[in-house]
């Protein structure tokens, strides 16, 4: 007897539920989410498919709680499935046959460690978007009256303050009350900043996996959290290997490929996570530049000694990258530590 799948659409006030078994569809109706959970904790256990989004992960996390073999799904997928127009009970029903589907991938779940982290690294980054934002309004602010930020007086600090503390410039006390709670919402940024970075750094230290990443050249605090939360869940994993992990984050070249003709184009530049790729080449870059002023300690850094030689400091660092990727895929799959082979003398 094949087992009950449940294709479940979700939404904010209501949840669209497809039960499918035997080949046959039992039954599609609108719930609650007071009587989705009911419906979960009441029910055998089934297969049940949730389409990606904002919510999916804790709905995820309940169904598997209560007994349940709960699985994500591409939304994309979906769409490219579904027959007739757009209604809840057609997504429903095309989430059943989009799971259906010959070697069809699922998404990854996340853990709650994870969903925390990630959402600390997003604050960050909105906190980081913000604070540059500030920084280079009130210095192209000062320059509109010829007040120039300069290092050698300290910096934007020192321009604010003897900009204030200058009581013959001309400046209105109102607008020097403005400047004055601008400069403060500026520093309150950054104190958000080194906040958000302390918790991440705590957070790692007592991730024993997520610590491990940082023995991999070029990945540091932000790399080996967004890996772990990129990487680190493996129960019906997105990737089956690391080259697909580094696929998906955009460090492989684009393929089009046709009639046994095989044409590889650049890394491409639309992709996903384009910040974790840039993160990611960033910290190889700074392993690149550093390597071209010494010798080679290691096989893997003779590797990428010669491949700087041959191809230039820009493509090996993305090379870098798509082997941490790769390593770190091994690393959180596997249980194994990162320890690099030095050259035998």
């Amino acid at each position: 007897m094949m087992k009950t799948i449940a294709g479940v659409d979700l939404a904010k006030k209501v949840i669209q539920v497809c039960v499918y078994a035997n080949k046959k569809v039992h039954s599609n109706t609108e719930m609650t989410p007071n009587e989705f959970t009911c419906w979960l904790a009441n029910s055998e256990s089934a297969t049940v498919i949730f389409e990606a989004c904002g919510t999916s992960n804790y709905w995820k996390q309940l169904a598997v709680s209560l007994g349940h073999d709960a699985r994500l799904i591409s939304p994309k997928l979906v769409a490219s499935v579904r027959q007739n127009q757009k209604t809840d009970k057609n997504d429903a029903l095309a989430i059943i046959q989009a799971s259906l589907l010959p070697d069809v991938a699922f998404i990854s779940g996340k853990t709650m460690d994870q969903q925390q982290l990630q959402s600390v690294m997003r604050l960050r980054e909105l906190s980081v978007r913000q604070k540059t934002a500030a920084k280079n309004q009130l210095t192209a602010l000062l320059t509109e009256f010829n007040i120039k930020v300069s290092h050698k007086h300290g910096g934007l600090r020192g321009s604010i303050e003897s900009t204030l503390e200058d009581a013959e410039n001309g400046l209105s006390s109102e607008f020097r009350m403005d400047l004055s709670v601008a400069w403060e919402q500026y520093l309150s940024l950054v104190n958000a900043v080194d906040t958000y970075d302390t918790c991440l750094e705590k957070s790692l230290q007592s991730q024993s996996d997520c610590k491990k990443l940082l023995k991999i050249e070029g990945v540091g605090m932000l790399n080996a959290v967004s890996l772990y939360i990129a990487l680190g869940c493996a129960d019906i994993g997105t990737f089956t290997k690391g080259k697909d992990a580094a696929a998906c984050i955009g460090l492989t070249p684009i393929q089009h490929s046709t009639g046994g003709k095989v044409k590889l184009g650049s890394i491409g530049r639309r992709v996903k996570n384009n910040i974790l790729r840039s993160q990611l080449i960033t910290g190889a870059m700074a392993v690149v530049s550093h390597l071209a002023n010494r010798p080679a300690r290691t096989k893997k850094e003779l590797w990428l000694k010669a491949l700087i030689e041959r191809r230039g400091k820009k493509c090996a660092a993305v090379a870098l990258a798509n082997k941490n990727v790769r390593t770190a895929f091994a690393i959180l799959t596997q249980g194994t530590e990162y320890k690099a082979e030095p050259i035998v003398a």
